[in-house]
């Protein structure tokens, strides 16, 4: 029985499909082989990306906020931050029901494309301070792509924020990270540490300096197990081939596990 008072007339009003264009999502899954485990693989990724543009959407802010110390206001975009990270996480379990027979139905379908040519992933690389040159000639061939992965690749990521804020603090930072190339992936400094250092001491005194780097812990952890289960994922469907745009595959998957975007906050942890 419908309950008194729901609309059902909506010759005049928008529709919850019109508000979502869930035409136009719902009709973009275009299985190249026509295999049925093809619509598990082209979701799985689409899905993925939209978290991905979440993510983003949250960084973005939470950068702009850290540089204008409304630190609060970033903790709640970096909370958020996390709990999309946990939903892209699990994805991977789905995609894991995909056996390697099923795979190779369709994998010569892909071409040369490749989850490695995400330029949503490489963006939030370079927000969380990974930059690496080569990755931005994949690209060229859409130039306002282009251009704005050029714009986030010089732009300052989150930790460099952090850093700032540190100086703004009255913690003595190197002035040289504080004008630095950020389009150099960051690596350490003695000053960020002791800084850091001083505030995991001194809780009570730098609350929300201590909060952003939990945030920051949070996020790192997050985007690593997200890595690891991406490389287990890949293993366990195409084992040790090369993968569809070119990558060493899983060997690739495995050299990243071990980059540290914010150096400083995990070693702090042997020091305390």
């Amino acid at each position: 029985m419908t309950e008194k008072g729901i609309h059902t007339d909506f010759r005049e009003s928008m529709t919850y499909g019109e508000y979502l264009n869930l035409d136009k999502v719902l009709s973009s899954q275009e299985r190249l082989s026509g295999h049925h485990d093809e619509m598990l693989f082209i979701i799985i990724h689409q899905v993925s990306e939209l978290w991905m543009k979440l993510i983003l959407h949250e960084l973005e802010t939470a950068i702009e906020s850290i540089q204008q110390d409304e630190l609060p206001e970033a903790f709640k975009m970096l909370a958020r931050v996390s709990k999309v990270q946990s939903q892209i996480i699990q994805a991977w379990d789905v995609l894991a029901t995909l056996t390697p027979a099923e795979y190779m139905e369709f994998r010569n379908s892909l071409g040369r494309a490749s989850g490695f040519q995400s330029y949503q992933n490489r963006l939030i690389e370079f927000a969380l301070g990974y930059k690496q040159p080569q990755i931005i000639t994949i690209y060229e061939k859409d130039p306002q792509l282009s251009k704005t992965l050029e714009k986030a690749y010089h732009a300052p990521g989150i930790y460099d924020v952090a850093i700032q804020a540190l100086a703004r603090a009255s913690f003595p930072i190197n002035p040289k990270l504080l004008e630095r190339d950020f389009s150099v992936t960051y690596t350490g400094d003695p000053t960020v540490a002791d800084a850091w250092l001083t505030v995991y001491r001194d809780v009570d005194q730098y609350w929300d300096l201590y909060q952003l780097a939990e945030k920051l812990v949070d996020i790192e952890d997050s985007h690593q197990q997200w890595r690891f289960r991406h490389m287990k994922t890949v293993e366990r469907i195409i084992g040790f081939k090369k993968g569809t745009g070119g990558s060493s595959g899983v060997n690739y998957l495995k050299s990243v596990l071990d980059h540290r975007f914010f150096p400083e906050l995990w070693n702090i942890r042997t020091e305390i």
